[in-house]
């Protein structure tokens, strides 16, 4: 059963991530003019690696278990959905990219009903469906201006949403350390592949090059934000349900916004802003009817 004090713990650290995960977008995004995509999603995992491996020595378990499967497609899950991601900053505005990918709660929402059994009614059918219209108000204008580089952060949103059903099944048995760590194992080595891959096939999503020591400096705060938000994120479902957490992720606006003001002089323009409404309204009405409806049934 889950007490109000570790639903507490859950939220802090949920909305502490949020606020600091932009964090590595706006790095992304600086850097998309000398690295690719494909080359700063490979360093976020191989600096996670290094932050994770003293971490792991306090774990114990065999290394070898029936989930290994599932801990290759998460970390495959997180490699893909972050090169979308990446992959549309360089195009789009930060909030802008960001707010698309705000579907992302109401996948999550549709999925844990197919996966997990929850019930899922006309309302929250209702709800999802105009979040996904919000989304279209986002990507309609700006399609037309970069073409199908909008739909990236769709993408993203798509392949996070299966990486957080994955979190949510492998952390009830599985220490969060353990999970980060071959997260980053399994995403180095895909994203390893998809540039040797880029490479040969002269790929510019997937170039490769040698960063200079400030672009290494930049990589390596990167893959440290990420880490840390992520190993955050991941003890926050093990202690909440996504019913609780999942409006928390709308905090990430907050911080995106300012950093794309103040490092890349973006604010959002007013459709993005009734796009942002029409989302975060869908998702906030979808998540309080799950919390309601896991209080009447004695989950909290």
């Amino acid at each position: 059963m889950i007490t109000n004090n570790s639903t507490s713990k859950a939220m802090v650290m949920m909305i502490a991530a949020m606020l600091m995960l932009p964090g590595i977008d706006a790095i992304a995004k600086w850097l998309s003019g000398s690295i690719s995509s494909g080359q700063v999603t490979w360093s976020r995992f191989f600096f996670q690696i290094i932050l994770m491996s003293p971490l792991l020595l306090r774990t114990r378990g065999p290394w070898f278990t029936p989930s290994l499967l599932l801990h290759a497609a998460r970390g495959s899950l997180i490699a893909l959905a972050t090169l979308f991601f990446f992959s549309g900053l360089a195009y789009l505005p930060l909030a802008d990219a960001i707010a698309i990918f705000f579907i992302e709660p109401l996948l999550v929402t549709l999925l844990s009903a197919l996966f997990f059994g929850e019930a899922i009614h006309w309302r929250r059918i209702s709800a999802i469906g105009m979040g996904f219209i919000g989304a279209l108000i986002i990507i309609r204008p700006t399609f037309s201006e970069v073409g199908y580089a909008a739909l990236y952060p769709v993408a993203a949103a798509f392949c996070f949403s299966f990486y957080i059903v994955l979190t949510r099944k492998l952390v009830k048995h599985e220490d969060p350390i353990r999970l980060q760590f071959f997260a980053g194992i399994f995403g180095c080595l895909v994203m390893g592949l998809a540039l040797g891959y880029g490479n040969a096939s002269d790929i510019a999503i997937l170039a490769a090059t040698w960063p200079g020591l400030h672009e290494w400096l930049l990589l390596g705060t990167l893959g440290l934000i990420a880490t840390g938000c992520h190993l955050l994120v991941t003890y926050a479902y093990r202690l909440a349900s996504i019913g609780i957490l999942a409006p928390f992720q709308y905090v990430e606006i907050i911080g995106a916004t300012i950093l794309g003001l103040v490092i890349f002089n973006e604010f959002p323009d007013p459709i993005t802003w009734l796009g942002v409404a029409i989302i975060v309204s869908s998702g906030m009405y979808v998540f309080h009817r799950e919390a309601k409806l896991a209080l009447t049934c004695g989950d909290q």
